[in-house]
């Protein structure tokens, strides 16, 4: 299956611009062939902007989720993508996904809520999600949750093997992109699709470099700090010998 990401600056709260955008995205990564376009975390309304996470945030089938369902079935392209959700008083940091038919596939909500401005505008969710993607096993997590090992883990038990995550990581942050996803992937044999913001909201600025990790830690794709479109194969085998033997191998003391 071909995957895409799509690297791009944060909307600033302009909601139509937003959506615009990931109209256009979809369909330049339909005429690539992919079958999927992630897009980053909270990508409506925009991260740093918690006087919107409340004042904008739209119920799970509400007027942004029809849209962008509509949106991916016009392209033939799913979409997955991080937004504000409101479920009664509370707002959570939720990403959805859905397939070329505009058919919601899975809904998530992070886990691990990052930092005092997340921490005061979300709920926490409690529950993985996971679901079929053209022939494969796949799942979410959104931006901090991949760096804790046992999330990836505990989805790889589950039969994960891809991996969708929404992100909006600032620069300084590198590592992560760097080291901490390939190394996710590899210990358990998954693929990590980890798409970033690049550019600045409200003084936050962005470091880009979203990749495709395989399961042997290798990118099958990456990008730079600038707006990028990322395509690429997902789901070929890779030689048993290159994968990670460590939690076989694990021996406690």
């Amino acid at each position: 299956m071909k995957l895409a990401l799509y690297q791009g600056p944060p909307i600033g709260g302009d909601i139509e611009a937003g959506i615009s955008r990931l109209g256009a995205q979809l369909e330049a990564a339909a005429a690539a062939g992919a079958r999927m376009l992630v897009a980053p975390e909270l990508f409506l309304p925009g991260y740093n902007q918690p006087e919107l996470h409340g004042a904008l945030s739209q119920p799970r089938g509400g007027d942004w989720s029809v849209r962008l369902s509509g949106l991916a079935r016009a392209a033939g392209c799913g979409l997955c993508v991080g937004w504000a959700e409101r479920d009664g008083d509370l707002v959570y940091n939720a990403a959805t996904c859905w397939d070329a038919d505009g058919t919601e596939l899975g809904h998530y909500r992070k886990i691990q809520l990052f930092g005092p401005m997340e921490k005061a505008s979300f709920a926490p969710g409690s529950d993985y999600c996971l679901f079929e993607l053209e022939g494969l096993r796949a799942a979410m997590l959104i931006c901090y949750d991949v760096e804790f090992a046992a999330h990836v883990k505990a989805l790889a038990e589950r039969g994960a093997e891809l991996i969708l995550v929404p992100t909006a990581n600032p620069v300084g942050f590198e590592h992560v992109s760097r080291v901490f996803v390939p190394a996710r992937a590899a210990e358990v044999g998954v693929t990590i699709a980890y798409v970033n913001f690049c550019g600045t909201d409200a003084g936050l600025s962005f470091g880009g470099e979203s990749l495709i990790a395989g399961p042997d830690a290798r990118p099958l794709a990456s990008a730079g700090t600038a707006e990028t479109l990322l395509i690429a194969e997902v789901g070929t085998p890779i030689a048993p010998g290159l994968r990670s033997t460590q939690l076989q191998d694990f021996r406690e003391v």
